[in-house]
């Protein structure tokens, strides 16, 4: 016997309810419930980091992270970041631009987990926006436009918008 629970969410600034299994996976409801596809599901265990999203500013991972103790709470998603492709957040733009991004799977989780550590210190060091990486497995960019990006912002006088 499933067991299911009403639930009441902020996405990206918007209120969200909705009835879920209390198994549901945050991520689950996300991307299936809402159609917020651009966080996605790597390894559902919380190794790959591609689920990454903020929950009231922290950066969890949302295939650990069952929906119904998301309830009440703030989430933000990649989507949140840019209102569209052609008006890009500043650490979006500077990982264009550095060549950051390439099959853009783990992309969005990145961008979040950076996006938190950001908002806590716009001054990131190199060494503490590899420890922010070192959480995430990407195979494809060998992470140092990534880092470049990020050093490029923190030199700028350029900061993120605060949520």
């Amino acid at each position: 016997m499933t067991e299911t629970r009403a639930l009441s969410i902020v996405v990206n600034g918007e209120p969200r309810r909705a009835t879920v299994d209390t198994r549901t996976t945050l991520v689950d409801v996300l991307r299936d419930g809402f159609r917020l596809t651009g966080t996605h599901v790597g390894c559902e265990q919380g190794v790959c980091g591609a689920c990454t999203v903020l929950v009231d500013g922290l950066a969890v991972r949302g295939c650990l992270l069952l929906a119904v103790q998301a309830d009440g709470a703030r989430v933000e998603t990649v989507e949140s970041l840019a209102p569209d492709a052609d008006h890009l957040n500043p650490l979006q733009a500077e990982f264009v631009r550095h060549h950051g991004v390439q099959c853009g799977f783990c992309t969005g989780g990145i961008l979040m987990s950076l996006t938190a550590a950001l908002r806590d210190n716009p001054r990131l060091t190199e060494t503490e926006i590899r420890d922010v990486l070192a959480g995430h497995l990407c195979r494809c960019t060998g992470y140092q436009g990534m880092v470049d990006a990020v050093l490029a912002l923190v030199a700028s006088t350029v900061t993120l918008p605060a949520r």
